[in-house]
């Protein structure tokens, strides 16, 4: 009997625990027909189950463009029911702004939607979907059974700009030359004036440089700054404004530039850490998780360059 109860209790936990409801996201209204999706900041974890990330509504015609959808089948139909507290219209296609788990593996929740991607990300989808979930997994502490990799279904080539009409929507897909992963992709709405970034762009966050190209992510956060944007969505964190871009790259560049300085002297990364000034960073969520791999990274792409 005793035994029995256990089990009992065992099973009511975990029905609890599954039944925890998910964070709900900050709605922004930009115009009549965008919507940033904003989700909470950090890791994923126990409390958040891996959502942490910003989506992008657009209200076309008869169906609604959805930039990111999340961690895994959970988060996307999470996003669904958000959506339809704004339109009635369904989601027919989804865009990815890169392959990582927590923009892309909630796909699964958008049956028959279009997915929009650049062709190294649709690779990098397949390549490492499964590793990803196995990392939300053990992060969360749950497993996501229904959650599997759906990678585009139409691709568009890296350093380009392709301009389409979606459902009555004018949008320009911009790739540029891999900065955040080797398949990024930015959405710019030429009419509305809103750029939708990925993880291109974080705000009081501190960017992630495990697949990056540091130098060319540089680069790349100087061209935003020319762009016409009125409003802008990061993939992680509140809205940005040009003042905000313009303060990433300043950081940025200075971070590369302390570590190439270091590397020059004959530095290790460690003793290059001790040199820098990270006190714009340290006020921002990630920073004990993120900085040091992004300094290893960093020195890492440094030492290539001057090889």
């Amino acid at each position: 009997m005793k035994n029995l109860m256990f089990a009992t209790l065992g099973v009511f936990i975990a029905v609890q625990v599954q039944a925890t409801p998910l964070p709900a996201p900050k709605v922004q209204k930009i115009n009549d027909r965008v919507y940033a999706l904003l989700g909470p900041r950090g890791m994923p974890n126990k409390q958040n189950q891996g959502y942490m990330v910003n989506s992008t509504v657009i209200i076309g015609d008869k169906g609604v463009i959805l930039v990111d959808t999340g961690f895994n089948d959970e988060i996307g139909k999470h996003l669904a029911k958000a959506v339809a507290k704004l339109t009635s219209k369904p989601v027919t296609h989804i865009i990815n702004t890169h392959h990582h788990g927590d923009h892309t593996l909630g796909n699964i929740a958008f049956k028959g939607a279009e997915i929009i991607s650049t062709q190294q990300c649709k690779a990098l989808v397949e390549k490492t979907g499964y590793e990803y979930i196995n990392i939300v997994q053990n992060l969360t502490g749950q497993k996501f059974p229904n959650t599997k990799p759906v990678p585009a279904t139409v691709t568009v080539a890296q350093e380009t700009r392709t301009e389409r009409v979606i459902d009555g929507v004018k949008v320009v897909l911009w790739a540029p030359k891999g900065s955040h992963t080797p398949g990024d992709l930015m959405v710019y709405l030429p009419d509305d004036k809103v750029l939708i970034a990925g993880d291109i762009l974080v705000n009081e966050t501190v960017p992630n440089f495990q697949d990056a190209s540091v130098k060319t992510w540089i680069n790349t956060l100087e061209v935003i700054q020319k762009i016409d944007a009125k409003a802008i969505v990061p993939g992680h964190g509140p809205l940005m404004t040009k003042a905000d871009v313009a303060a990433m790259h300043k950081r940025m560049a200075m971070l590369y530039a302390g570590v190439e300085a270091g590397y020059k002297k004959g530095l290790s990364d460690a003793e290059i850490r001790k040199t820098l000034d990270l006190s714009a960073w340290k006020k921002m969520s990630s920073f004990d998780e993120n900085m040091g791999a992004d300094i290893n990274r960093t020195y890492l792409e440094v030492e290539s360059a001057n090889f």
